[in-house]
């Protein structure tokens, strides 16, 4: 346990989180309802650890922090305020989900308790539960309404975003818990022990009985997908349509065959698969399309 002895504030212990997880960036259009997150990024992490991207729509959040996943393998954060955020936030958020890239979207709201709220403005922008907005095409979301669930919510969310199936999550803090101020130290959990799951192996004798389908085969073909989502995924693909004469379709979803290569066939689907007795389907997004 790592025990945080400078920080004053709730939102300070989670920019303490944010470094712990190696957070170099979050993008964000600037909102009230994470203004003391904001605030201590800058002012007590000294904006590096994360940096911040100031960014003038939400959908352009998501999408940097998108954009950063797909060029540094890694999940980066995007903030987005409130019940208006998040709806400027959801296109975006559906482009991720689609993607399964793993992002970490990060909203708030207005205090919850009903004597902490401003007149009008935080009972128009406050929802009891904002997370139904994006439901649908996240992976998990959650509601944290106190620091030691909003430390827990955020540790589980970036081990869920980035475990297979990968995927957004959204996780909405009460702002109250960003400006609460501690009376004693707080402990963050061991990082360690929040690492993203392993990844899950295929089942030995199905692996055997599709190489035998193969070699047996006279006409087979691979329809490949999403399959450099494992960069390494690539380059074994080669080998084996090397290795076997394999026809690859790439159904261009995400880049899985160099399409210079002479066994990239990729546009002759009716003629391949109306005459192919077995078909290999890496990583495919859905097979009836």
């Amino acid at each position: 346990m790592t025990e945080n002895l400078k920080a004053e504030y709730g939102s300070d212990v989670l920019v303490d989180l944010l470094k712990a997880l190696d957070v170099e960036y979050v993008a964000l259009n600037p909102g009230a309802s994470f203004r003391e997150l904001h605030d201590s990024i800058v002012n007590y992490g000294g904006n590096k650890k994360p940096e911040i991207i100031l960014c003038p729509h939400e959908e352009i959040a998501i999408d940097i922090a998108h954009g950063y996943n797909k060029a540094a393998a890694r999940p980066m954060l995007a903030l987005v305020h409130n019940v208006i955020g998040l709806l400027h936030a959801t296109m975006a958020i559906y482009n991720a989900w689609v993607d399964r890239a793993p992002l970490v979207v990060l909203g708030a709201t207005g205090p919850l308790a009903i004597e902490e709220k401003r007149p009008w403005i935080d009972w128009i922008h406050t929802s009891a539960d904002q997370g139904t907005a994006v439901r649908n095409f996240v992976k998990w979301d959650d509601l944290a309404i106190s620091l030691p669930s909003a430390i827990d919510s955020l540790l589980r969310g970036f081990q869920l975003a980035q475990t297979e199936p990968k995927g957004p999550v959204y996780i909405c803090l009460d702002v109250g818990l960003q400006k609460e101020k501690l009376r004693q130290p707080v402990a963050l959990p061991d990082i360690k022990r929040y690492a993203p799951s392993s990844p899950v192996q295929g089942d030995p004798a199905a692996l055997k009985a599709a190489a035998s389908l193969l070699v047996e085969a006279k006409h087979p073909v691979v329809v490949a997908d999403y399959l450099s989502r494992n960069p390494a995924a690539v380059g074994a693909l080669v080998e084996l349509a090397e290795l076997l004469s394999l026809p690859v379709l790439d159904r261009g979803n995400m880049f899985s065959f160099p399409n210079t290569h002479p066994l990239d066939l990729t546009g002759a689907e009716n003629e391949l698969l109306g005459q192919a007795d077995v078909v290999l389907a890496l990583d495919v997004f859905d097979l009836c399309q």
